[in-house]
């Protein structure tokens, strides 16, 4: 908790230190806030006159990795952003300061417990691209081949508990302080991010997330993975192939080219789609400072991913549910929307639906009046979550990346080709998308997917035939013994005697004994019920030996 309070306070300072003031919509905070921070903020006029966006970007960095993730994300929404704070930003995507090429090629000696120059032909200490989380060296194998060598920074992991620490106390406070904090379910989104981050800084798992969308895309022309070399790779070392592209944000560069935009765009989204529905496992950082563009085809260019340390998932049922929603967005079938949010749980069952769907309606319609080039997705999700608010929606965190992601991917898109329209692009895949999952060919996938489990359990079918008999058998002798002692009861009541009621009692217990006990536990004494054999003597001697 102490440690929170003093990363809070090194925040608060950043803030001061930075002049971030200007981003702070005092207009929204109470009055004794206000004046406060405006109070606070007076030390540093002197700084105010510097560029905001360099401030904003300065401010990030000293902060660590977690505000630098927040930046580059920031970075490719160009269409929310002005340009001054979205070239900042963009700086952030490899050019975060480096720390020294001898501090690298020690983790490097380390974790490969090898000499560099045994490892290496050639090795430049000088780093090629720095990042938040890691740098990246220039290198060559003793074989010729031209690698990169991706080495952790040090003491990260030790920045990153901190912030996270800090996370969870914000997310905490935040959920405790309204209903609206509850419903966005903070302390979730903080666990997954923990999860999400927390991997990015084992590279051994980058290695495999790599080597996995490598073999999805083996015979695609849409995307480029490079090799991994698995002798050189470690929890805080990864060695690849060195690609050579145009960086996808140097649209000089790629204009220079003579690439087909609109090809370029178009493929992204592509690829983006594929990832996610045919896959189910997609590149959930793909902000451009890890995408560059091969040009030897420059009208059917080729994406190059690299930094697969953040990978998303879903589910079919999360599948189908997106897939759904798209499609109904696409055909403008709103009540369809309101109709699975409902049924998905994100709004409460007694959502009344026709209210929901107007209020969607209010905020999708506008979409289609308009270019796409004049609306943003970004600005339609955030529409749609803040009119649902009313409705008491909860933020998935499952979907969370791919939000993010997608998000990533439109404001690229639009650097590239500002007149792309993202629905067009998807609605043919996404069409086709389901019309593969109630197929017939889905029918087959499914049933080979199965064949082996069912292959397994073949053998033990006749076993289990012969104890679902064995017990419908031993069912049916009972049902016989209970209608005997039925029987019998009603000729004891139809006789007159004086020794009736002793019968009858006798008849009752003989009865209970045969209803509650296997007929099977009689044949082994030793595991028949004790209440049950009890009735059946105090029956037997009722019925049989009472005068």
């Amino acid at each position: 908790m102490l440690t929170s309070v003093f990363r809070l306070l090194r925040i608060v300072f950043t803030v001061v230190r930075f002049r971030l003031d200007v981003f702070i919509p005092f207009g929204l905070l109470p009055w004794y806030i206000r004046y406060t921070l405006g109070a606070v903020c007076a030390i540093g006029r002197k700084r105010a006159q510097q560029n905001r966006g360099e401030r904003l970007r300065l401010a990030l960095e000293s902060l660590g990795p977690i505000f630098v993730k927040f930046g580059q994300i920031l970075s490719t929404r160009r269409d929310l952003l002005d340009d001054d704070i979205a070239d900042e930003l963009a700086k952030l995507q490899d050019k975060v300061p480096a720390f020294p090429g001898h501090v690298a090629q020690a983790i490097i000696e380390r974790d490969l417990k090898a000499p560099v120059s045994e490892l290496f032909a050639k090795f430049s200490a000088t780093p090629l691209a720095s990042a938040s989380i890691a740098q990246v060296h220039t290198a060559t194998l003793h074989s010729g081949e031209e690698v990169v060598v991706k080495v952790i920074r040090p003491h990260i992991e030790k920045t990153i508990s901190k912030d996270i620490s800090l996370l969870y106390t914000l997310a905490h406070l935040v959920a405790n302080m309204s209903a609206d904090g509850r419903r966005l379910r903070p302390v979730e989104v903080v666990t997954d991010y923990e999860y999400t981050i927390l991997d990015e800084l084992d590279l051994a798992k980058e290695a495999g997330n790599t080597g996995l969308l490598q073999r999805n895309f083996t015979h695609s022309d849409l995307l480029y993975v490079p090799q991994v070399y698995w002798d050189f790779s470690h929890r805080n070392v990864m060695v690849m192939e060195r690609i050579s592209g145009i960086p996808v944000a140097d649209i000089a560069a790629l204009n220079k080219a003579n690439v087909d935009m609109k090809c370029l765009a178009e493929r992204g989204v592509e690829i983006f789609f594929t990832q996610v529905f045919s896959h189910s496992f997609f590149h959930a950082d793909m902000h451009p400072g890890n995408i560059f563009v091969d040009v030897s085809n420059p009208k059917k260019p080729k994406y190059i991913a690299i930094d697969c340390a953040i990978m998303g998932s879903l589910d079919d049922a999360d599948k189908s549910y997106l897939a759904r929603n798209l499609l109904a967005f696409f055909q403008r079938d709103y009540r369809l929307v309101a109709e699975l949010h409902v049924e998905s749980g994100w709004v409460p069952k007694g959502t009344p639906v026709h209210a929901f769907e107007s209020a969607i309606r209010s905020v999708c319609e506008p979409m289609f009046a308009k270019p796409l080039k004049d609306i943003s997705f970004g600005q339609v999700l955030i529409g749609l979550f803040q009119t649902a608010r009313r409705f008491n929606m909860e933020v998935q965190p499952q979907l969370v990346l791919l939000e993010k992601t997608l998000l990533n991917i439109e404001g690229l898109g639009r650097q590239l080709y500002p007149d792309l329209d993202l629905w067009v692009t998807a609605k043919p895949f996404l069409e086709k998308w389901m019309s593969e999952q109630m197929g017939p060919k889905r029918v087959m996938e499914e049933v080979r997917k199965q064949a082996p489990q069912w292959a397994g359990q073949l053998p033990q079918i006749p076993n289990l035939i012969y104890t679902a008999l064995s017990q419908m058998s031993h069912q049916e002798e009972r049902m016989q013994a209970q209608t005997q002692a039925i029987e019998q009861l009603s000729k004891e009541l139809q006789k007159g005697r004086k020794n009736t009621p002793f019968r009858l009692l006798g008849i009752l217990s003989l009865a209970s004994a045969w209803m509650v006990t296997d007929p099977e536990s009689l044949e082994h004494l030793q595991t028949a019920d004790i209440a049950s054999l009890g009735l059946f003597l105090v029956g037997l001697y009722l019925l049989v030996l009472k005068p």
